[in-house]
């Protein structure tokens, strides 16, 4: 089995901590290595370094070489531009189809949080047992969902399809992206949905072919892509890859395929996708966390990141987050932590380009 590390994201619900030049995979949010560091070498007990690839965008080549030295330079696949996850798989397979050969590939985010790895180690040979025997199917690594978490996509699971030793693997009927809260407590109650932690495995002919049905265009732009790197043509590369989709992969094909499957993980999982998820990983939910100088009188259930070369003092406040770096300070209600990618769209608008 190969893996692909997918590190092109920005990170954006994480601002201002994540910018563009150094997003929340170059980050060391949890302990003192980089999201990246601690993706890359959670794989190694079960991967060689030669395995292990990682797709980006061409800005951060530089920081992945510099972050993971023993990562060979051919196992770093560089975007020519941004695009969704669709795009930088067929990417990957399209430069390292010699590389792959016939085996299955395992997908996972550079910026997860991922406390029990060896669950999550164990869940990848069960993945890969599965693979073998139902190489028509994707399997997805999903978690159980801890709180009803709007900022998540949720699989609803069917019946059992196969048991991998005492690990169960069910059929996937369904998948909602982002709910609101009512039915995200509602899919949390019922013990049928679990979160997306967009970690896969699948055999890259048949995502090939998946493509081909369900994003033809993609698919077209891949077949050049794919002859034009044979010829070392980076020209048609670099203007078909611009043009692709930003297809995500669980709208275009996950919702349209039947044979999705799915394996329950208790790896204590978290996406770290805005300041209110770090808060609860990071420290107990409902208490403070503090990374930083603060001092603060009658105040509970706040959460200060960054401040040590400023005094942040807090009085009779709750239930917020502030975040301060050199050039910004973040003030946000806990539960609208969500909603901060858009202070990222507002700077566009106002072309303040050099605080994002």
């Amino acid at each position: 089995m190969k893996a692909l590390i997918l590190a092109g994201g920005q990170g954006t619900r994480l601002w201002p901590l994540s910018r563009k030049l150094k997003p929340k995979q170059f980050q060391k949010l949890v302990g003192s290595k980089t999201m990246l560091q601690k993706t890359a070498r959670r794989l190694l007990p079960a991967f060689l370094w030669s395995d292990i690839f990682v797709s980006t965008n061409r800005e951060y080549v530089d920081e992945i070489k510099k972050e993971l030295p023993e990562l060979p330079l051919k196992n770093i696949i560089a975007e020519p531009v941004g695009r969704e996850r669709i795009a930088s798989i067929l990417f990957f397979i399209a430069r390292c189809a010699k590389e792959i050969g016939n085996e299955p590939v395992l997908v996972v985010p550079s910026d997860h949080l991922i406390k029990k790895e060896k669950e999550f180690l164990e869940a990848i040979n069960i993945a890969g047992e599965f693979i073998k025997s139902h190489p028509d199917h994707i399997v997805v690594l999903a978690a159980k969902p801890m709180f009803p978490d709007t900022g998540l996509g949720y699989y609803q699971i069917g019946s059992k399809i196969a048991d991998i030793g005492q690990a169960p693997v069910f059929d996937v009927v369904s998948f909602k992206e982002k709910p609101n809260l009512k039915r995200a407590r509602d899919y949390v109650t019922s013990g049928k949905y679990f979160w997306n932690t967009a970690i896969y495995v699948f055999y890259p002919a048949l995502i090939e072919k998946l493509v081909e049905k369900f994003v033809p265009d993609n698919y077209l732009r891949f077949k050049k892509i794919k002859e034009a790197l044979g010829g070392k043509n980076n020209k048609i590369v670099d203007e078909e890859y611009s043009k692709m989709d930003k297809a995500s992969l669980e709208y275009s094909v996950i919702e349209n395929y039947d044979k999705v499957a799915l394996i329950p993980v208790d790896m204590d999982w978290s996406d770290v996708g805005s300041w209110a998820v770090l808060k609860d990983s990071l420290g107990a939910p409902g208490k403070s966390f503090i990374k930083g100088n603060y001092i603060g009188i009658d105040s509970k259930n706040v959460m200060v990141y960054g401040s040590f070369n400023k005094l942040v003092a807090g009085v009779g406040i709750k239930d917020l987050v502030i975040v301060v770096t050199e050039d910004i300070i973040l003030v946000c209600a806990k539960g609208d932590s969500q909603k901060v990618k858009n202070v990222i769209k507002k700077l566009e608008k106002q072309k303040k380009f050099n605080y994002i």
